[in-house]
């Protein structure tokens, strides 16, 4: 992992600086595949304990393709960022972070519960992640933060693109027949085509993948 320790990064106080960071970091997101082979895929997911005090991350790393759980991370820290659509990176990740320097092993994929490209100015929780770490990411988000999208077919396994101002920015994917859809985009070095086929292997029962399932479980447990 590229050296992303909190204590080396300067994260901002207000959302001017914030979206000055996002401007000028997303360049840097890779949106094509370089990734080697994957075995194993994480999720990450944050929760907020003493009224919003302190941040909870949690990481979960799973086998793949069986998606069986082998490793996992905690850390708690305080939260530093207010709750601002468009900037949640800002407050999740210093205890992402954390979390993932805990780990003993570092996955070959992430799948974020989150935006990538599918932002406003394209640096999503996703690109921010895997620009800091240089993981391949993927944002597998569970509702829509900008764009418009064709109606999408029931079945599951379908997707229509995502678009914003004349611009593909992710697929709006249905995981299971006649549920409500996914916002799939593309974090850091992974494609969008790479980042549905890895989504849809990583969603076997339910709506949401097997990471964010078990990432939830630990964030907020």
């Amino acid at each position: 992992m590229r050296n992303a320790a909190d204590n080396e990064i300067e994260w901002p106080g207000d959302v001017a600086a914030a979206r000055a960071i996002q401007e000028a970091l997303r360049s840097r997101v890779v949106r094509e595949d370089r990734l080697g082979p994957v075995n194993t895929v994480a999720g990450v997911d944050v929760g907020f304990e003493d009224g919003g005090r302190t941040t909870r991350a949690a990481v979960v790393v799973l086998s793949f393709p069986g998606l069986e759980p082998v490793a996992h991370a905690i850390s708690r820290s305080p939260t530093r960022f207010p709750y601002v659509p468009g900037y949640l990176s800002f407050r999740e990740l210093p205890a992402v972070l954390e979390a993932l320097e805990r780990l003993a092993g570092l996955p070959d994929l992430i799948l974020c519960d989150g935006q990538g490209l599918a932002h406003p100015r394209r640096f999503g929780l996703a690109c921010h992640l895997g620009v800091l770490t240089d993981i391949p990411c993927i944002g597998v988000a569970k509702s829509r933060l900008v764009g418009s999208h064709d109606a999408l077919p029931p079945d599951k396994g379908q997707w229509v693109p995502l678009r914003d101002k004349g611009e593909t920015i992710g697929a709006v994917l249905r995981t299971r027949t006649r549920v409500s859809p996914v916002y799939v985009s593309i974090g850091h070095r992974v494609s969008l085509a790479t980042a549905i086929d890895y989504t849809l292997r990583c969603t076997i029962r339910y709506r949401l993948p097997e990471t964010t399932r078990h990432a939830h479980r630990l964030a907020s447990g």
